[in-house]
């Protein structure tokens, strides 16, 4: 059974910083390129950053600069390091891997208040 698991969301005041973590089971996690979305409120989802099998990177513009993302293949883990957080990157997070079939996690809210 494929599970992927978020954590590392909460409250935080504008300017400041979260780390998230999704980490996969039941899949050959190292071949795989991970995904983070984000979904606010009355938003579509939107992709936030990638990181592909060889890691390489790349990041919505709304969040160059910001926010890296990075995976650890003895942990079946990918991270998403958010800085310099602004209200507006308030929603839930996402990783998602793979496209047939896809995998999503049950997300973590992140609030950035100002």
């Amino acid at each position: 059974q494929v599970q992927l698991v978020e954590s590392g969301g909460g409250l935080v005041q504008a300017g400041g910083s979260l780390r998230l973590s999704c980490t996969a089971s039941g899949i050959r996690f190292s071949v795989y390129a991970i995904n983070w979305y984000r979904q606010a409120p009355g938003k579509q989802r939107e992709l936030v950053a990638v990181i592909t099998s060889g890691s390489s990177t790349n990041y919505a513009d709304s969040v160059k600069g910001r926010f890296t993302i990075s995976r650890d293949n003895t942990k079946n883990t990918v991270y998403l390091q958010m800085n310099s957080l602004k209200p507006e990157d308030t929603a839930v997070y996402y990783c998602n891997a793979g496209r047939v079939p896809s995998y999503w996690g049950q997300g973590t809210q992140v609030t950035v208040s100002s």
